[in-house]
């Protein structure tokens, strides 16, 4: 009987965990869809680019009126190239709008793409 009373406190446990998360969905319509005016392509890390490591990292920038990045946030992808991400989008530009925005930005890097 214990066992069952812990598998079901487990299961309610998660469930609730599960329901508390924000959906990817949602997330994403979340965030503005500004137009970016001026890119800047990451450097790939000499050390993930050796490693043949790849993969995307993903990035909430927010953006002030003027279309200067304010401040970033890695949201998720390989340490290796979370910061070479988060610098380049430090230097990216949107366009102005009326208010501060946030943006949500992947950046994918690929060892085979130079």
């Amino acid at each position: 009987m214990r066992r069952w009373i812990t598998i079901f406190l487990l299961v309610v446990c998660w469930g609730f965990f599960v329901l508390a998360q924000p959906a990817h969905g949602q997330e994403e319509q979340t965030a503005s869809k500004r137009k970016v005016v001026s890119k800047v392509t990451p450097n790939y890390p000499d050390m993930a680019r050796s490693l043949r490591i790849k993969g995307a990292v993903r990035i909430e920038a927010v953006v002030a009126p003027n279309g200067t990045p304010k401040s970033t946030q890695v949201l998720g992808g390989h340490p290796l190239l979370a910061q070479a991400a988060d610098q380049a989008i430090r230097k990216w530009r949107w366009e102005a709008a009326s208010s501060e925005t946030k943006e949500l930005v992947e950046v994918r890097f690929d060892p085979d793409n130079r």
